[in-house]
């Protein structure tokens, strides 16, 4: 069917767009890279010698090369965030898949097909850049969209809520969140005196715990979590009438986990495992991708809503206002430079475009503040936007000047406004009716620092969460509250944890105090000073969408493990690699020794990985094939522990033909009269049965987990 006229000049305009981000990145780059040069564009003559008097005499003070590197050298590190530290980042697009005409006159929300450049960083929040991507904690996912109209900055995380209402708390929860002044630890963990002491005395932040004691905080990978804007936020229309929006990523490929066994066990085999994942899928071409979902609110009825939207330790039930998809977010090019793109990128929520709007949440407002101050002086100077991956697509045109690091040559005598010696057009008295608008917003008065009585209600969402996990989700909270308060040396902060938890759920509060010797007691902690038990009951009890349970979407990028030693059988092996190949999986044949290993039938198998450098928790599921190496793999212990730990992890295991007798040494009942193991795909080696083996195992590995394993604290992994 033909192009229309208006679609192809969208297409057209979007492509512009891209190709004018990309060309804006390039031309900051390096020059040919035949010659070495100083910074001014010398030639260096010898980068392997300092310029000496003689031979074996002392170094020269006017050797300018050897300056100019090591004076550069000791300046190339710059403050990292206080917050988000350790992230990594890529480029890509945000297409527009229904029009918002009637919500927002925001330019790149207009035209459905329409696309945008965005670059997007995902982060951790408490750690530093040192520190490992699996720690129990919240992810950054922050947007940057090059609109035609300016940079939108949409700074989100993977959790829709916060720890604290008021942004007067802010500096206190990182304080308590961060290491220990006194001696510097722990680092990147919630679990310890501080970080407990400052929650049990803030009963607001319940709901945002229960979200981080879950799978929530520990994701299988960037591409498989959820993304949330946070904050109450406003869309306007041309015509200025406005609504309240929360924002929604949702990622095609489901939202997964990892156990906090896996994470811990990650941190130390392979510290970079998410920002390796993001990149390596990037690579390969599987592109990330996410949906845009909105919930729009009408001012009007938020009132009614149960609770208040300008508090962000508060979500909106899908079951009240459901989610609506209006587009999509692809992940399609790695940067060039992650110092200077991931690292030098400033997001701010203040960075909006016409059509979109604050709202009066008091954490938002206080947000506004402190990115703008945190990025003067981490980038060094009032000009970061000229930054090469800060810089928007359109052009910009103010009477800002000078500052350090200032790129853009401005030219004429005028640098003020009003003004008759240049143009004189930028003059502007009336607000005009183009840019940016305001909502007009009624405020109270008289100015009080109290927070309104909407605020006081801190359990009933906290208690929804609770009521919306699965039993095995439920577990994992239990044991998370139980491991971080294990970690807490003093036991007064124990009990008020627990006593808050009585708030929440009876049920829940109890499970973890009793392997800490506590009794949780609810009276408590309503008689503390300033504690508010608002008795609200939201008309959602339990809202499915809190739950991670049941939301695979087929197996791509999912990474297996082929066990294999000398005298493995490959016919089968080759079908269900295959099998996995079609789907969107990547295989990796793990052995004792890097090289090849030999055939059954006398050919060589390339060799991947070996078993010292990599271990299961790295893989969603194992392989094992027949022949005579099953034997061999027996008898090796690491080959024995990468099994037993993938099947106590519930992963999917297939084993093919004579790979039996390894699960048989295991105790794993597999073979003729055992039961059936959930997740254990067992296959022969002959061709008739191998297409069958091959789809048993898809299909068991698109369940992610076998969570109905019974006795998996008797598996020693």
């Amino acid at each position: 069917m033909p192009q229309s006229k208006q679609e192809t000049q969208r297409k057209s305009k979007a492509s512009e767009a891209l190709a004018a981000k990309q060309k804006q990145l390039e031309s900051f780059s390096q020059g040919p890279e035949s010659l070495l040069t100083t910074n001014q564009g010398v030639v260096i003559p010898d980068n392997h010698n300092s310029l000496r008097a003689g031979a074996r005499g002392p170094t020269l003070l006017e050797d300018f090369i050897l300056r100019e590197k090591l004076l550069h050298l000791g300046r190339e590190r710059i403050p990292e965030r206080v917050v988000n530290a350790r992230g990594a980042g890529a480029h890509g697009y945000f297409e527009l898949t229904r029009s918002l005409v009637e919500y927002t006159r925001a330019d790149f929300l207009q035209e459905a097909g329409s696309r945008t450049p965005v670059f997007v960083r995902f982060s951790t929040a408490s750690g530093a850049r040192g520190s490992a991507d699996t720690v129990r904690d919240v992810r950054g996912f922050a947007v940057k969209f090059y609109t035609r109209e300016g940079n939108y900055d949409l700074v989100g995380s993977n959790v829709p809520v916060f720890f604290i209402q008021d942004a007067m708390k802010f500096p206190d929860l990182l304080h308590a969140w961060k290491p220990e002044p006194h001696h510097g630890m722990p680092q990147a963990s919630s679990a310890h005196d501080t970080f407990w002491d400052f929650a049990s005395l803030m009963p607001e932040s319940s709901h945002m715990l229960m979200w981080l004691m879950s799978d929530r905080a520990l994701p299988r990978s960037w591409r498989m979590m959820e993304g949330f804007g946070v904050h109450t936020f406003r869309f306007v229309n041309a015509k200025g009438a406005s609504h309240f929006v929360k924002f929604h990523w949702r990622p095609k490929l489901g939202r997964h986990a990892l156990l906090w066994d896996e994470a811990q066990k990650l941190a130390g085999r392979d510290p970079d495992f998410h920002r390796r994942d993001l990149w390596e899928a990037i690579a390969q071409g599987h592109f990330p991708e996410w949906e845009l979902g909105l919930q729009v609110i009408d001012e009007a009825k938020a009132a009614a809503l149960g609770f208040d939207l300008l508090d962000a330790t508060k979500l909106v039930p899908e079951e009240l206002v459901p989610v609506l998809t209006v587009g999509k977010l692809v992940l399609n090019r790695n940067p060039d430079n992650h110092f200077a793109e991931a690292e030098q990128v400033a997001f701010n929520p203040g960075h909006v475009v016409p059509g979109i709007d604050f709202s009066s949440d008091p954490l938002l407002q206080g947000r506004l503040v402190a990115y703008t101050d945190a990025q003067l002086g981490r980038l060094g100077g009032p000009n970061f936007h000229e930054l090469p991956i800060n810089r928007g697509v359109c052009p910009f045109h103010n009477f800002q000047r000078d500052g350090a690091h200032r790129m853009l040559l401005n030219k004429g005598q005028v640098s003020y406004e009003p003004n008759s010696l240049a143009s004189g057009a930028e003059s502007r008295v009336d607000g005009g009716q183009q840019g940016f608008q305001s909502v007009p917003d009624e405020f109270e008065s008289p100015k009080v620092r109290r927070r309104s009585p909407s605020f006081d209600d801190h359990f009933s969402q906290a208690s929804m969460f609770w009521n919306s996990q699965s039993a095995v989700e439920k577990d994992h909270i239990v044991a998370a509250f139980q491991y971080e308060l294990s970690k807490v040396e003093v036991a007064a902060i124990r009990q008020r944890v627990v006593d808050n938890l009585a708030h929440v759920d009876a049920k829940l509060a109890r499970k973890v105090a009793e392997p800490l010797g506590l009794s949780p007691d609810a009276r408590a902690a309503a008689g503390r000073a300033g504690f508010r038990d608002v008795a609200a009951r939201l008309p959602v009890e339990a809202s499915p969408a809190l739950s991670m349970e049941g939301n695979g979407n087929g197996i791509a990028t999912r990474r297996v493990a082929v066990l294999v030693a000398s005298g493995v059988e490959v016919g089968a092996l080759r079908v269900v690699q295959q099998a996995l190949q079609d789907a969107g999986a990547t295989c990796r044949v793990v052995a004792a020794n890097l090289g090849s290993v030999a055939t059954a039938s006398g050919q060589q198998l390339a060799v991947d990985h070996t078993f010292c450098t990599v271990s299961s928790v790295m893989f969603d599921a194992v392989l094992v094939p027949g022949g005579a190496s099953a034997q061999v793999l027996a008898a090796n212990g690491d080959a024995v522990h990468f099994v037993l730990e993938a099947y106590r992890h519930c992963k999917t295991i297939g084993v093919i033909g004579e790979g039996v007798q390894l699960l048989r040494t295991l105790g794993i009942g597999a073979g003729e009269g055992s039961p059936a193991v959930p997740g254990v795909v067992l296959g022969r080696n002959d061709p008739p049965s191998r297409a069958q083996l091959a789809q048993e195992f898809v299909a068991e590995l698109a369940r992610h987990r076998h969570w109905s394993r019974g006795n998996l604290e008797a598996v020693p992994a």
